[in-house]
């Protein structure tokens, strides 16, 4: 079957030649058995990029069955894969057959394959191999043939480096790869997309369909769109239903459109003849707290300097006043502070109880402190294991087993 006949049957709509290329090998691989895994972005419709391939196969009288493998609780998913036998765990009061025993000839969808649990991704690997499997609770061996079909989000070949996702896995079920591109990457099918949409729901709700000048073209197609296609899609709902105007412009289209994430973290500047860049986000957060750790003690001279000199405090009542409204709560409320007036403007000035309770603060962010505790932490949560504690770190068990030396660190 051509891509056209494909894109005719599916109802996909769009002419990027990165979206034709994904067509196409679905196309070409459908009537293989192969393993296929599909990556891109949420919203891109890799689970109809699925349906393709299994309709196009041999296996397309048999069943089908999608499961979203991040909706399952670890506790489960290994039953609702491979059933269970009656007793095997606390509420199994009937034995029950698993997804690949009941889809044996058809085809498993495995979406966000990412969040399987690594126990259950070791028995997905002999499934994949051998097809075998084994219930929970049981000891018997049983076949399956079963086609599948995975789908991601994630980096998966990231996921292996930092051990949340099996390498021999990864690369069984990688055997074909299927790219669905972003809406971003395909641009010029935006506007086709949005008047389909359009047309559709002009039909669902008895209206005429919208329609988009130019200045509002160009806004849809200039939009970052992060949730892609099913994003595109509920905002071409929302203007079908809410707006008045059937013809609608750039400003009209602005109201519909979220506004651009913005990154509320603060901007840690550098000099570009340094060349040093943060590694991590751990090292962002130790930045964070040496730039909070010198505002402290910024903030704590300026008080001491009204205390000792009170005319003073003229100069900076504008700063204490916007401090003050920033944090009412804290500042205004406590009985120590008193307020004080200089040239007609109320100050609010701290005591020396104050100040030594701004020098605690001080105390608190500490960077050796802050990664001593965070090192406590890992072991804690890993129960003294070192090399899964480093893992979690980010570093390595050399470097944790040095750490406990230098801060002295009993397990």
């Amino acid at each position: 079957m051509d891509i056209q006949s494909i894109k005719n049957r599916f109802g996909i709509i769009g002419n990027s030649p990165s979206l034709n290329y994904a067509l196409q090998v679905a196309g070409q691989v459908s009537n293989t058995d192969l393993t296929v895994l599909i990556n891109g972005e949420s919203g891109v419709g890799k689970e109809v990029f699925s349906q393709i391939i299994h309709s196009l196969s041999a296996r397309k009288h048999n069943p089908f069955i999608a499961v979203n493998c991040g909706a399952i609780p670890e506790g489960t998913i290994d039953s609702e894969l491979f059933g269970h036998e009656k007793g095997s765990f606390t509420g199994a009061v009937d034995a029950r057959k698993g997804y690949f025993e009941t889809v044996s000839g058809g085809t498993i969808f495995l979406d966000e394959i990412g969040e399987l649990p690594l126990g259950t991704q070791a028995r997905l690997l002999r499934v994949l191999e051998t097809g075998e499997f084994i219930r929970v609770g049981s000891s018997k061996v049983q076949k399956t043939d079963v086609r599948v079909i995975a789908a991601t989000n994630r980096d998966l070949l990231e996921r292996t480096q930092n051990g949340k996702f099996r390498e021999d896995l990864y690369y069984r079920l990688s055997t074909v790869p299927i790219r669905v591109p972003s809406l971003r990457d395909r641009r010029e099918d935006i506007p086709l997309l949005f008047r389909r949409f359009a047309v559709d729901f002009a039909e669902k709700y008895k209206t005429a369909p919208i329609q988009l000048d130019d200045e509002a073209k160009n806004l849809l197609i200039n939009y970052t769109w992060p949730g892609n296609v099913r994003e595109l899609k509920n905002i071409a709902e929302q203007i079908s239903v809410l707006s008045t105007d059937k013809q609608i412009s750039g400003r009209e289209l602005q109201r519909f459109l979220p506004e651009t994430p913005q990154n509320r973290l603060p901007v840690l500047a550098h000099s570009g003849s340094s060349g040093h860049e943060f590694a991590n986000e751990r090292e962002i957060l130790y930045k964070l707290f040496f730039d909070m750790k010198k505002d402290v003690t910024e903030l704590k001279k300026m008080f001491v300097d009204i205390l000792q000199n009170p005319p003073a405090a003229a100069q900076h009542s504008g700063i204490l006043n916007e401090f003050k409204e920033m944090n009412s709560q804290e500042i205004i409320q406590p009985a120590y502070m008193q307020p004080m007036v200089s040239n007609n403007h109320p100050v609010v000035l701290p005591s020396h109880e104050d100040i030594h309770h701004h020098e605690e603060v001080e105390e608190s962010l500490n960077i050796m402190d802050v990664e001593k505790e965070l090192i406590l932490k890992a072991l804690k949560k890993h129960k003294g294991k070192r090399k899964d504690a480093a893992t979690d770190l980010g570093i390595s068990e050399r470097t944790l087993y040095r750490k406990l030396k230098e801060y002295d660190i009993k397990e």
